[in-house]
């Protein structure tokens, strides 16, 4: 009986060498010499493979990256900025099959369906890592915008694997250049700043109003 992961080899390897998915099932399994009964014993369809092989490149690195020895002194942010340095990393190693992935999509502004299933796993370990820079203080939690962090952050990321698809420089140091700047700025907006304070401030004078009138003013 075939695996899963010769299955999935297969596959990458007909899309990288034909630039399109195989005609039909039958077809494909034809040529790896397997059943379809094996083909759907693990993947519903061809579509599935192309999720699973981008959930576990972002399980693989969320797995990795919180090995590492400093991990948990990490702040947020820097931890974010292990993910995406580490992700792309990984990718150097599959990036025929990603742009090939991707750009039968087209640079739309909906999540392209293959990171269906990426797109809960990044989103979950993004939450994880917000939650825990609220509590340290070192995010600011806004009433309503807290919220909206995770979806930032994918934003992020979805820019990110773009910038890296047409980096052309060496090493593709442009690459990590756009991952420094694009996490810097978006956690500096997470951070508490001196408009935080003035709606704190605001809020102090609308709820202590009435010392305005004991004091004379």
């Amino acid at each position: 009986m075939a695996t899963a992961i010769q299955i999935k080899k297969g596959y990458v390897d007909y899309v990288l060498t034909h630039n399109e998915q195989p005609k039909s099932v039958y077809s494909f399994v034809k040529k790896l010499k397997i059943s379809e009964a094996d083909f759907y014993a693990f993947y519903a369809s061809f579509e599935s493979i192309e999720k699973n092989i981008w959930f576990e490149l972002t399980v693989e690195t969320i797995d990795e990256i919180q090995k590492q020895e400093l991990w948990l002194q990490y702040s947020a942010r820097e931890k974010m900025l292990s993910f995406f340095y580490s992700y792309v990393e990984l990718l150097k190693n599959h990036r025929s099959f990603v742009i090939y992935s991707l750009k039968k999509h087209g640079k739309r502004l909906a999540t392209p369906e293959v990171l269906a299933g990426a797109k809960p796993i990044f989103e979950k370990f993004a939450e994880e890592i917000i939650n825990e820079g609220l509590e340290t203080g070192e995010l600011a939690d806004r009433k309503f915008f807290a919220k909206r962090y995770k979806d930032a952050l994918w934003v992020q990321y979805a820019f990110i694997l773009n910038f890296w698809m047409d980096d052309d420089s060496d090493g593709f140091e442009k690459t990590d250049e756009a991952i420094e700047r694009g996490i810097q700025v978006t956690f500096d907006l997470f951070q508490r700043s001196p408009i935080d304070n003035l709606f704190e401030y605001g809020k102090f004078l609308t709820q202590h109003g009435k010392l305005k009138e004991k004091m004379g003013f």
